[in-house]
């Protein structure tokens, strides 16, 4: 199901509904996902005792609902007796197990529900923040955890429950499954909130495939579709909810990011096959592209846009964020901006045009030149003198602080303006290239109401503009030369795309190497890189498949880029990204509340500087 985050009214409206359909079915186990009542990533509204009783009071009436039939939900479970280590009530995430009117926990619990077990406190997650574990409870109980791990007795027998992370135990000193199984449960369930993360599927069906022939029993994982939030990134959850038989073989509850409503006759006999085996094929930019246009479509409504312009330079960034939009949006609500200063090209003037031309949308062009040359008019030169004190100064624009005054002026400007007239909103185009390193202006190409494409590195950004092609549109609506021209802020002449020149970036590289810094679960470092750059494996341990000799002429080039871009990720990037606009999380550590940061300025490792002196000593 699609569940509506801090919304518990409406989410159990949907599944009382749900219940009676089942009942109708001659259904005789219905399950929702985790956190089906109240939603998952809500923030600091687990603090409002009112929130908390309505979702109590919720809870109570899906339970009511479960006349003649077995209904499994997530929930927050409250002890109003008892404090979480904050001061603040108890709370538990937790597991309903609702039959005839009434709800039962496991046959060794304290409680008439299940509780999580194991918290993930990693990445988007900070499940401790708000919720007591059953870890913590047995402490507290001084009881053996394995105790309070036990099956919920049901008319169809007792059923193993988990709650998503305790399916997830690889890394953790406690299997809640593997003690499940010292019981004789009929079948394991898992509800989850797990959102969606490219390639994410594939671990996901060989862990719950290996669980289920591991157990030998029928395992069944329920999870939500939808959007939610932890203010500064937006997470996608894409359903893919399966069920597998004991050997490990599966049977797929519905398509990705649809919230379907699915029946199926499980056979509890042992050994009994009724699945297919696991699917491990998956075309990875079409899921990336699908993520995306849900991701965006459903913070549109969520946010009650209907009416968006982008801004268009005639590059590839902002021809595939239009293109997406086209997608969601009917022509009349979409507006394309073009707003060229002296430095833009002929051909990217061009290549803008076109492409509003093919996606039928509004177009304008908005040159930028006379504002831009207004303000260098009022601030170069200008003479700002203290009253009283008689000291001055001469205030001056360079050519790179005036890069910027043409970045802000499109879009503090221009497009703050026209969308405002237009009755929408204007969406930030900047990559996760370009995020990573601060490769963007704050308060220019930086601004937005949202940054859908920011957790997307820039040569991913060309297969999404290939798919949109061929697979989406069938059509060549993204011109041909928005991918072929080198990419260019198009600020200054020396950016000047006519003349080959571009970005200060060599993105298959860069990508690469940024990637290790952010994406990687054991991020890498400048100790690790200049570590593998010296001892000949930087491009195997990088994936890069070109040669890196090729770009630097020696050492000293190859740490002078390295360090640039690194104090840049460390430095300015990072008080850039805090400002951006919410990021669509579509891959492993999105910037914002995923790839959590903090300014300390840029550091280097006591190795990386021994190691650095010592090749560039090699050349002096």
């Amino acid at each position: 199901m699609e569940v509506f985050p801090g919304r518990p009214s409406e989410n159990t409206a949907k599944i009382v509904s749900h219940i009676k359909d089942a009942r109708t079915d001659g259904v005789k186990l219905v399950i929702f996902p985790e956190m089906a009542v109240p939603g998952y990533l809500i923030g600091d509204e687990w603090e409002h005792e009112a929130f908390l009783r309505e979702c109590e009071d919720c809870g109570r009436e899906i339970c009511a609902a479960s006349k003649d039939l077995i209904v499994i939900f997530g929930n927050v479970g409250l002890d109003w007796h008892k404090r979480n280590e904050d001061g603040r009530v108890r709370k538990y995430n937790a597991l309903f197990v609702a039959e005839d009117g009434r709800c039962d926990g496991p046959i060794n619990g304290p409680y008439n529900f299940v509780i999580k077990t194991l918290h993930p406190n990693y990445r988007e997650f900070d499940d401790s923040r708000h919720f007591f574990d059953l870890r913590k409870l047995a402490l507290e109980q001084r009881r053996p955890l394995e105790d309070l791990v036990s099956p919920v007795k049901t008319s169809a027998g007792l059923l193993a429950c988990a709650v998503c992370e305790d399916a997830w135990d690889a890394d953790y000193s406690f299997s809640p499954f593997d003690t499940l199984s010292k019981h004789d449960a009929r079948m394991f369930i898992n509800i989850s909130s797990s959102p969606f993360t490219m390639n994410k599927n594939h671990k996901r069906n060989r862990l719950f495939s290996a669980h289920a022939a591991r157990l030998r029993r029928p395992l069944v994982f329920a999870n939500n579709v939808g959007i939610q939030n932890n203010g500064k990134t937006v997470f996608t959850f894409d359903g893919s909810s399966c069920i597998y038989d004991c050997h490990g073989n599966q049977a797929s509850c519905g398509g990705a990011f649809e919230e379907t409503y699915a029946t199926f006759d499980i056979p509890l006999a042992d050994a009994a096959r009724f699945g297919e085996p696991i699917d491990l094929t998956e075309d990875a930019t079409t899921k990336l592209y699908d993520a995306i246009v849900y991701g965006t479509r459903k913070f549109m409504a969520q946010c009650g846009v209907k009416r968006v312009t982008v801004g268009v330079s005639g590059g590839i960034d902002s021809a595939v964020v239009a293109s997406i939009y086209r997608q969601i949006l009917e022509p009349e609500n979409l507006l394309l901006v073009n707003m060229p200063s002296k430095f833009n090209s002929s051909s990217t003037r061009h290549l803008a045009a076109e492409l509003a031309s093919n996606l039928g949308a509004f177009y304008a062009e908005i040159p930028i030149q006379k504002s831009v040359d207004l303000t260098r008019r009022q601030i170069d030169q200008l003479v700002v003198k203290a009253s009283g004190s008689g000291f001055e100064q001469k205030l001056e624009l360079s050519s790179f602080m005036m890069e910027n005054v043409q970045a802000r002026d499109r879009s503090a400007r221009v497009l703050a303006s026209i969308s405002a007239a237009f009755g929408g909103v204007f969406t930030c185009n900047a990559n996760k290239s370009e995020a990573t390193v601060g490769y963007s202006t704050l308060y220019g190409d930086l601004a937005g109401y949202f940054a859908n494409i920011a957790d997307v590195w820039k040569t991913e950004i060309y297969e999404l503009a290939r798919h949109i092609n061929e697979n989406v549109c069938n059509r060549q609506v993204i011109p041909q030369g928005s991918m072929d021209i080198v990419p260019s802020a198009e600020l200054s002449e020396t950016q000047n795309v006519d003349e080959g020149n571009g970005d200060p970036l060599v993105y298959p590289y860069h990508d690469c190497l940024f990637k290790s810094w952010v994406e990687w679960w054991d991020r890498a470092t400048p100790e690790e890189i200049l570590g593998w750059h010296a001892e000949g494996k930087l491009e195997t341990k990088l994936g890069y498949k070109a040669r890196i000799r090729d770009i630097f002429k020696d050492d000293s080039a190859f740490i002078a880029d390295l360090e640039r871009w690194w104090g840049q990720y460390q430095g300015m990037g990072l008080a850039k990204r805090i400002q951006s606009p919410p990021v669509l999380a579509v891959k492993r550590r999105a910037f914002g509340f995923d790839h959590r940061e903090s300014q300390m300025g840029v550091r280097y490792t006591r190795k990386y500087n021994e190691l650095r002196n010592r090749l560039l000593d090699k050349h002096c």
